[in-house]
């Protein structure tokens, strides 16, 4: 059940929404948030009316001015309060109703870290050019993990003191691979669950495009590369 707006005392979990110009998906992810979650919009540069939409709705907005992914998640996650912290893009192509799916391992302690396998719920939702992308990534991720994991999703959950703790350094595209090596090498239990995935409401920044989605495996590669150091 989704509830209303919810301040920081009574958030069991605050969700951080990386966001750039999601005006028009943000509605429809704030109204479908579980009771007990408070959403934190991440401003990182919008030049619609997303900031204004979210506190519109409820959500507690953020602006992050760095441009780039782990900027605007990593702000997020610093102005979060509550023990558990999960991330989510903010296009609509992930329902927040799911969110328990990432988030219950985690509170039950039978998880330190849960990552939501995308599973496409058309063809449409996931460009052939990303999935190609994220295959490689993906092997190369359990290659140097020995971990059996399918994909960086964009749904996650962590304790929020156990993931600043890990002073993640990565501000672009990069932030989500780290955490997982990071975590990995200090011994974290990791668990991946399948998640929907559908198509995304507006014009993707990163794997939508095929110049977002070789900037990404720049920097995931960069990380892969120094971890085999």
């Amino acid at each position: 059940m989704s509830g209303g707006p919810v301040n920081a005392a009574a958030a069991r979990v605050d969700v951080v929404f990386p966001c750039l110009n999601e005006e028009g998906a943000l509605p429809w992810i704030l109204g479908r948030l579980p009771r007990g979650y408070r959403a934190i919009v991440v401003d990182n540069g919008s030049t619609d009316r997303s900031a204004e939409v979210a506190r519109e709705h409820g959500a507690l907005v953020v602006t992050e001015p760095r441009r780039g992914f782990g900027s605007a998640a990593h702000a997020g996650l610093l102005a979060a309060t509550a023990p558990i912290v999960a991330f989510c893009d903010a296009d609509a192509s992930m329902d927040p109703r799911d969110l328990p799916r990432v988030v219950d391992p985690v509170a039950s302690g039978a998880a330190d870290l849960v990552l939501g396998r995308r599973r496409p719920t058309s063809r449409g939702a996931w460009p052939l050019h990303a999935r190609v992308a994220n295959r490689a990534l993906a092997s190369l991720m359990r290659g140097a993990t020995k971990l059996p994991l399918h994909d960086l999703g964009p749904m996650r959950a962590v304790r929020r003191e156990a993931m600043i703790a890990l002073d993640l350094e990565d501000r672009r595209s990069g932030y989500p691979l780290e955490l997982v090596l990071r975590g990995h090498e200090e011994g974290w239990r990791i668990l991946e669950v399948d998640s929907p995935y559908s198509p995304r409401i507006g014009r993707s920044k990163v794997t939508g495009t095929i110049r977002g989605t070789y900037i990404a495996v720049l920097d995931m590669s960069r990380l892969l590369r120094a971890q085999r150091r």
